[in-house]
């Protein structure tokens, strides 16, 4: 019975919607032309947030292809504007993918490179992004060698490679601090392979010698030491590798330096006697 009465008041309730008429009513297009000034405006106002709001409705309703592209690659910078890295990349990925042939595909893949080296902290901190931008920046001077981003991106290129030598030295220096002895020359033996161009290369040799001869194995500390005699014979590493196996040894500056203190005692002696 009481299935009835709930079939049965069902129905009524589908015959009163069917009686009833539905207007539907499309909302009105935005003006793309007005949405990207007003997106323009609040860009050059800093406020990135709006604008890239903005920037994003006037891409969903231009008609022309080009001035899509041009809302959308500008939503993009506007969130890498205002630190939403991921966001912005996720844009930048998704622009590639819709806009292939647009002019601004150059700039596109310059942008990306930029975001992962801005994220690029200390040598004490994670190294993915280092390694990241470090791609990125080596797929763009190669895909676009004559480019003018590239100019920027080769400087960018030297800073990243420094710190990745920075962070070797870091993690070796670590292991040396805690005994780990053949992780920490391995390290170090990463820098004088692959970043020996780096500020780094002088003490990396040095610490290498120092390992060696701590752990006795003096061949190959001397080894390394010549090594960096050779090629940094003025380095104050150098003069440190030099001490392991020189104890009294002294540095031509302090041996001057001395030389002139005793001269000068020498000179007043002199006067006295005269």
């Amino acid at each position: 019975m009481t299935r009835k009465i709930l079939y049965l008041l069902f129905s009524l309730f589908l015959f009163s919607c069917s009686k009833k008429e539905v207007n539907y009513e499309p909302t009105p297009r935005l003006d793309p032309y007005q949405v990207y000034k007003e997106a323009y405006i609040a860009f050059e106002k800093g406020d990135y947030f709006f604008a890239e709001k903005k920037f994003s409705e006037a891409e969903l309703n231009f008609d022309i292809v080009e001035y899509s592209a041009k809302s959308a690659i500008m939503a993009a910078y506007c969130l890498y504007g205002i630190n939403f890295y991921d966001e912005a990349l996720e844009s930048i990925n998704s622009f590639l993918k819709k806009y292939p042939a647009d002019k601004n595909i150059v700039y596109a893949h310059y942008l990306i490179a930029i975001i992962y080296f801005e994220q690029i902290a200390d040598e004490k901190k994670d190294l993915e992004p280092l390694l990241k931008a470090k791609e990125k920046i080596n797929f763009f001077i190669q895909k676009y060698p004559d480019n003018d981003y590239s100019l920027d991106l080769n400087f960018k290129k030297d800073l990243i490679i420094n710190q990745l030598a920075a962070k070797e030295l870091y993690v070796a220096k670590y292991y040396a601090s805690t005994k780990k002895w053949i992780p920490a020359i391995n390290r170090l033996k990463i820098i004088v392979e692959e970043y020996d161009q780096t500020i780094f290369i002088e003490e990396a040799l040095h610490r290498i010698v120092e390992i060696y001869y701590h752990i006795g194995l003096e061949n190959e500390a001397k080894k390394y030491a010549k090594i960096l005699g050779y090629n940094y014979n003025s380095s104050e590493w150098f003069e440190q590798s030099y001490k392991i196996f020189n104890q009294d040894y002294k540095s031509t500056a302090i041996a001057s330096s001395e030389k002139k203190r005793d001269e000068g005692i020498l000179k007043k002696i002199i006067k006295k006697i005269r």
